[in-house]
């Protein structure tokens, strides 16, 4: 009988989880301020129905001050925290009304959690920041899900993306977590439409918000939805 030269089989590798980069980071906010610019009059139309009609107005103004510093010559950091940190400090800084603030606090604690990484930041530090974002935005805006604010889709975002490292825990595809925050984070903001608001402006016009979805929420899907896409109308949102 002949003998037969085998090769000992060998285990299959495992694939190296990805991690944000600064590219995708930047990328991520590149996109966002492009979809903010493209979807501004529809915000702004449900906004004047809601609100007092600034908010498209606000979030496009605050995106360009985002891509100016993003543009700018610097020494600093390319590191995958550094453009949400850039956004934090532009919101918090420089735009006014009632959400830019709330979403400087969102970038700053999305910064925060991607800057504490040990490693390569993935889907952990997205949920850990977005978490923390939604109770900094809950605690200052004093706001709960159900009131038709920016935390009816931010908590729901917050969730999915604790699910999404449930199901994979070595977080190795951030971007598609991501994905999973904007549908259920435009499926929250839905289902704002149907209530009446009990904060921020648009609590001031009663049951005239009744019928409308609010714009801070829906702009919170677009913002999750520009991590690996960029719609140019709030109807390209996902669904699934």
């Amino acid at each position: 009988m002949s003998s037969q030269n085998l090769t000992p089989a060998t285990a299959p590798s495992t694939p190296t989880p990805k991690g944000l980069t600064y590219e995708d980071t930047i990328g991520w906010l590149r996109r966002f301020g492009a979809a903010a610019k493209a979807v501004e009059g529809e915000l702004t139309a449900l906004d004047q129905r809601a609100g007092d009609g600034d908010f498209g107005a606000n979030l496009v103004s605050g995106m360009n001050g985002v891509r100016d510093a993003l543009d700018a010559p610097t020494s600093g950091p390319r590191t995958p925290a550094a453009p949400l940190a850039t956004a934090a400090q532009v919101f918090l800084d420089h735009v006014g009304g009632t959400s830019g603030p709330l979403f400087g606090l969102l970038f700053q604690e999305l910064a925060a959690a991607v800057a504490a990484a040990d490693g390569a930041p993935g889907t952990a530090e997205l949920a850990a920041g977005t978490a923390a974002g939604a109770a900094a935005v809950q605690r200052v805006g004093e706001a709960e899900v159900g009131d038709k604010t920016m935390v009816d889709a931010l908590v729901p975002a917050a969730e999915a993306l604790a699910r999404a490292l449930l199901a994979d825990p070595t977080g190795g595809d951030p971007v598609g977590a991501l994905h999973h925050a904007a549908v259920a984070a435009h499926r929250g903001a839905r289902a704002t439409s149907g209530l009446r608001a009990r904060r921020g402006r648009a609590s001031y016009t009663g049951d005239h918000s009744r019928g409308v979805p609010d714009p801070g929420a829906l702009a919170v899907a677009l913002l999750f939805a520009s991590a690996s896409a960029q719609p140019t109308t709030l109807d390209q949102l996902p669904d699934a």
